[in-house]
């Protein structure tokens, strides 16, 4: 879906993924269906004392991987953006042409006291995404689609090799997991008029087809961690 910065190419998008849409209704994701899967047997202890930690993980469009985790309890944070490649190409119409080694990403900085590392991958593979399609989700296509874990430290990076290798091995999708585990790379925030897009354009035809309903599996699968209110990009602090 590659658009450029600009309100003309932003509707030209729009109508583009009507079309999207209407071919992604006809064959239904399982990220837009939702799946009960484990929860991880190897996952980091509960944080003792007040911290926040960040996660990046890859899967799909990143309008509806952010909408998800802004609206988990937990989360304080959820950002759009690439990861993957390098600063000088992370853009969306240099992104959009696949050539740049970057994936679509979300950066989220969540609460270890509330919610754990392992618990957002659960989430990430029941609900946000798709991990069995390679290097696509639902209509979109290309490796800036891919499902991708980058881990931001080591203890990361063992947790998801363990759960991706227990959820294979429970046979908990009907297909091996695709997702590809990638470490030291680094997370560019995407343009301003990707952040909080699912909130700001609920009826838009792809993210109503698309997206909505992976916060109806969200709030299903996980009732506990659902919250109604999402964490807004628009709404968060500057950093310091």
């Amino acid at each position: 879906m590659p658009i450029r910065r600009s309100v003309t190419i932003i509707t030209i998008a729009a109508a583009l993924c009507v079309a999207a849409g209407t071919a992604f209704r006809a064959s239904p994701s399982l990220a837009e269906q939702g799946r009960a899967i484990p929860s991880p047997v190897i996952d980091e202890p509960a944080a003792a004392a007040p911290a926040a930690e960040v996660a990046v993980l890859a899967g799909g469009c990143f309008w509806g991987v952010q909408g998800v985790f802004q609206h988990v309890d937990g989360v304080t944070g959820a950002v759009s953006g690439y990861a993957g490649g390098t600063s000088d190409t992370a853009a969306y119409e240099r992104v959009g042409t696949g050539t740049t080694g970057h994936a679509e990403s979300v950066r989220i900085t969540f609460d270890p006291r509330r919610i754990s590392y392992g618990r957002l991958l659960q989430i990430y593979f029941a609900v946000a995404h798709d991990p069995t399609e390679l290097n696509r989700q639902g209509p979109d296509r290309g490796t800036q689609y891919r499902s991708a874990i980058f881990p931001t430290t080591a203890e990361q990076a063992q947790i998801a090799e363990a759960y991706i290798a227990q959820l294979n091995q429970a046979h908990a999708f009907p297909e091996a997991i695709v997702t590809k585990i990638e470490p030291g790379r680094q997370f560019y925030t995407a343009e301003a008029y990707h952040q909080d897009y699912l909130t700001r354009h609920p009826s838009q035809p792809y993210i109503a087809i698309n997206d909505l309903p992976k916060l109806d599996e969200l709030k299903r699968l996980f009732p506990s961690l659902y919250r109604a209110a999402p964490a807004l990009v628009a709404t968060a602090q500057p950093a310091g």
